[in-house]
């Protein structure tokens, strides 16, 4: 029987003569309770960082919009997200799904996590098998859409905002289905960490949004928890409430619980375990 909390160890592997450090990896569907939808994440406890070179190798073989890597320091855990592009400065399904491996694979006791990372302090609470992250408010301000990225929309905006990522808003949800990017001319612009959200109003959600990052190899992220840091202050301001639901209209498609507190926002959602195992390092 394979015990996925077993600890990472070295050994010596005889077919190919050479030491190896063995490390355990997760893979976890994020804001979501069923398999094979929300947002995938994988998840590598480490004992200590490796070069970032390593960690961004190991993001790309894994594939995934989000490889989160942690380092536990008593009841702390530093965290970094990576895809296979760059390291992230802030990722919230790539959290929860750590959250989730910490709690439910790891054994740990506490319904807290704490978290040390590029972005802060930020606090998981679980409560009823539902993550509730602490994240900080990004509020967007007003302002003018990118020649790159107008011309790579199939439907206009009507208005548009702007933090770390590009928040264009639209008339109705049928707009959100059916906006297409031409790849072409979206991939002309660098954003850094930054990405473009589409949101409005929901049919039976408060808010609906997709997101879209250029330059990288997935263009559509399935759902997107640091969106959500600029969504919730926007959509709290414009629908008069602090506690809001959300679904993120990908194929994969998520449910996020929401709530603004004004310097902070939280997002919530439920994960689950797809996959574990193993990899080796020279």
């Amino acid at each position: 029987t394979i015990n996925p909390a077993q600890k990472s160890g070295i050994f010596y592997l005889d077919r190919f003569f050479k030491i190896f450090i063995k490390f355990k990896y997760f893979k976890v569907d994020s804001f979501t309770n069923e398999l094979c939808k929300g947002n995938p994440a994988c998840v590598v406890p480490l004992s200590e960082w490796l070069e970032d070179e390593i960690l961004l190798k190991i993001a790309r073989e894994n594939a995934v919009s989000e490889t989160a890597f942690f380092v536990r320091k008593k009841d702390d855990f530093y965290l970094r997200w990576f895809t296979p592009e760059i390291e992230m400065d802030l990722c919230g399904h790539a959290t929860l799904a750590t959250a989730h491996v910490i709690k439910n694979c790891l054994n740990y006791s506490q319904n807290i996590i704490f978290f040390k990372t590029k972005s802060g302090d930020l606090k998981v609470n679980i409560d009823n098998n539902i993550y509730f992250m602490d994240f900080p408010s990004r509020v967007a301000s007003p302002s003018h859409l990118a020649e790159e990225i107008k011309l790579s929309l199939n439907i206009q905006p009507v208005e548009v905002h702007k933090s770390r990522d590009y928040l264009l808003i639209y008339k109705n949800q049928n707009d959100i289905e059916n906006i297409t990017i031409d790849r072409t001319q979206f991939d002309q612009i660098n954003l850094g960490y930054g990405g473009v959200i589409v949101s409005s109003i929901g049919n039976s959600a408060d808010f609906v949004s997709r997101y879209f990052t250029p330059q990288a190899s997935i263009l559509e992220d399935p759902v997107t928890g640091s969106a959500h840091c600029t969504l919730i202050p926007y959509w709290s301001s414009k629908l008069k409430k602090d506690t809001m639901e959300a679904i993120q209209l990908s194929e994969r498609g998520g449910q996020i619980k929401c709530q603004n507190l004004n310097e902070r926002v939280v997002i919530g959602g439920q994960a689950i375990l797809f996959s574990f195992g193993e990899f080796y390092i020279p």
